[in-house]
């Protein structure tokens, strides 16, 4: 499928948020980035960088700017979606059209054009060497396809398995996430793919 037909996909599907994300599309037209499509969200880029996005969730609906931590945001509406993992990522979160003031959010989506223009971004840190947890590496020493297919990701979407499984606090907990990544691996889909 093009991209063109994935973004109408998208926009066009049966959804409670479909009216505000096509008002948050004409919005982001306007705004003269490019159209694009990446982790099964519309994506806005400037010269190939990803500046800002429009998704919808089951709750919500929003934008998403990958380096918002650079804007001013007056209106104190952008959240860190995961405290503490994401450096430089803020969504502005809508729970109906109402919510959508378009000067506001084309003025947040041209200053985050502006940023990209200037240089502005958050720069990935180099992930660690990861400690794989006991359970995931027996499972990993004695099926050597489940062990191929690991090794095919990258070191950040190992670092998802590892941490999923690591921060469990129980026992239990442990080996159900486990069961649950095990056959990710074998068909080679990362924990968090669904959402990027």
């Amino acid at each position: 499928m093009e991209k063109s037909e994935k973004l109408n996909a998208y926009y066009e599907k049966e959804h409670p948020f479909r009216d505000g994300i096509a008002q948050l599309r004409e919005l982001a037209l306007q705004s003269g980035a490019q159209e694009d499509f990446k982790w099964q969200f519309p994506v806005y880029t400037l010269n190939g960088k990803n500046v800002f996005g429009v998704c919808k969730f089951k709750n919500h609906f929003g934008v998403w700017f990958p380096n918002g931590v650079f804007l001013k945001d007056p209106k104190n509406v952008l959240e860190n979606a995961q405290e503490g993992k994401t450096k430089g990522m803020r969504h502005w979160k809508f729970n109906s059209v109402d919510d959508i003031d378009e000067k506001e959010v084309l003025a947040y989506m041209l200053e985050s054009l502006a940023n990209q223009e200037k240089g502005l971004e958050v720069k990935a840190e180099k992930t660690k060497k990861v400690h794989i947890p006991e359970l995931l590496q027996v499972e990993l020493d004695k099926n050597p396809t489940l062990k191929a297919a690991y090794d095919q990701f990258t070191p950040y979407k190992q670092k998802e398995f590892c941490e999923h499984i690591a921060e469990a606090k129980q026992e239990k907990t442990k080996l159900k996430r486990l069961e649950k990544i095990l056959p990710m691996i074998e068909k080679r889909i990362g924990l968090n793919d669904a959402y990027r």
